[in-house]
């Protein structure tokens, strides 16, 4: 079925809509919060995270916890879990990759055994990975609670936007001149988990990770400022993640891992286009 037929029923059309939009919000979220992740060598939390939301989902449906409600009970374990990992990647004894690790590992581990022992279907133990198949698993909820996240998201990124700044590039500096720097990395930790656990059902517990880590990666590539880079990952996760729905839905493909492709792709001709910048210069 072709794009046109989908949007030519009224359904389908508002499942497209609303799958898109949950995407656009998401994608945007990481991409805002990737930026400062990625400057202060964070990158492995929304790694670890995206394990632990499938530790999560496992826990819930060990639970009874429905379908219909898991994304909402992996929120506190997912949030809990990042506020774990920022405690320990800031511990003197343990290394913050070394955290991540701990955390990453160990959940998928004890929810791979929970899955066993509940009976979990492997094709829902792929879409808990890799993302579903259907965009029809979206729901009005979803949408609700991306809209609601990235409100939040905006309004602490551009009201705290100098305090970000500093504590990205300047911890020390930014704690001196009075800045609550614990407060920020929690609020950033706090965000992180939920754009993970919103992000989770279309995209995958792994696939989801990467919308954190390439609009930035690829923006830091072409771009010599903060804002500038800021701007350039929304803008590539938003482009991104628009393409890589487009091609999903026309071709019938996986959503979170042809998104991911394009990204990879985005990133791959960022990275050209730098190393070519700065052999001129040279």
């Amino acid at each position: 079925m072709s794009i046109q037929e989908l949007f030519a029923t009224p359904f389908l059309a508002s499942i497209l809509v609303r799958s898109l939009l949950v995407g656009l919000l998401t994608s945007l979220c990481a991409a805002l919060l990737g930026v400062t992740l990625v400057l202060k060598r964070y990158s492995m939390i929304g790694d670890g995270l995206s394990h632990v939301g499938f530790f999560a989902l496992a826990l819930s449906t060990a639970a009874g916890v429905s379908a219909a409600w898991s994304m909402e009970a992996s929120i506190p374990i997912v949030v809990l879990a990042a506020v774990l990992i920022l405690r320990l990647s800031r511990s003197r004894h343990i290394e913050g990759d070394a955290a991540c690790a701990i955390v990453s590992t160990g959940a998928v581990a004890v929810g791979t055994i929970m899955n066993n022992v509940m009976g979990v279907k492997s094709a829902d133990v792929c879409s808990s990975l890799f993302g579903s198949a259907s965009i029809v698993t979206l729901s009005g909820k979803d949408m609700a609670l991306s809209v609601a996240l990235t409100i939040a998201v905006l309004v602490w990124y551009f009201c705290f936007a100098r305090r970000i700044f500093a504590v990205t590039f300047d911890e020390s500096f930014a704690r001196a001149a009075g800045c609550k720097t614990g407060t920020m990395q929690l609020v950033l930790a706090i965000f992180t988990g939920l754009t993970i656990v919103v992000g989770m059902k279309m995209m995958g517990a792994i696939m989801i990770s990467a919308l954190i880590l390439f609009p930035p990666m690829a923006a830091m590539q072409v771009c010599g400022s903060f804002r500038r880079t800021v701007a350039t990952a929304a803008a590539i996760a938003m482009a991104s993640f628009l393409i890589g729905f487009t091609m999903a839905c026309a071709l019938s493909l996986q959503t979170g891992a042809t998104v991911v492709t394009v990204q990879l792709g985005v990133f791959l001709a960022c990275a050209a286009i730098g190393v070519y910048r700065r052999r001129r210069r040279a």
